[in-house]
């Protein structure tokens, strides 16, 4: 059964675009444009977070789905009391986060605690999948990561 694909790859929330804009910034976006085509056919099969490790199945040309993980480093406990720390000095963080939404400056509470919400660079993100391209990110990978990116859209909270 195929995970549920997004309606419209094009309509994103900001952090989801984000996600996504961060991605093609570290040189991927022709890489991440041929995996478009894999989300949209629906071939990303499976779907599931496993404490930091996202690992699915997306199937390729061959009879049986590539195995796909995902990861990026958590944050320490230290870490995230610095973010909670800086997210505590405006009440409209948690006006927003406690009715659901996502502020559109919370960025910036992780960048004053000296971290990011999203990856740095391409090494902060690590990526398997055993297909045989010897290219990461494959487009097997690049499908996960639009799919996360629609994932959040819907729910930034999702894995919370």
């Amino acid at each position: 059964m195929a995970v549920e694909q997004a309606q419209s790859l094009a309509e994103r929330e900001w952090w989801a675009q984000r996600w996504i804009d961060v991605l093609e910034s570290f040189g991927w976006r022709r890489r991440l444009e041929r995996a478009r085509n894999y989300v949209r056919e629906g071939r990303v099969l499976q779907l599931q977070f496993k404490g930091p490790q996202v690992l699915a199945q997306v199937q390729g040309t061959a009879p049986e789905p590539y195995e796909v993980s995902l990861g990026l480093d958590p944050f320490s406990d230290e870490q995230w009391g610095y973010v909670i720390e800086e997210l505590s000095q405006q009440a409209i963080f948690a006006a927003k986060l406690l009715a659901g939404e996502m502020p559109q400056t919370i960025e910036d509470a992780f960048t004053a605690s000296g971290l990011s919400l999203f990856p740095f660079s391409k090494f902060d993100i690590h990526s398997t999948c055993d297909c045989p391209d010897p290219v990461n990110p494959c487009k097997h990978i690049g499908a996960v990561y639009y799919l996360l990116g629609d994932t959040f859209s819907r729910d930034p909270f999702y894995v919370v």
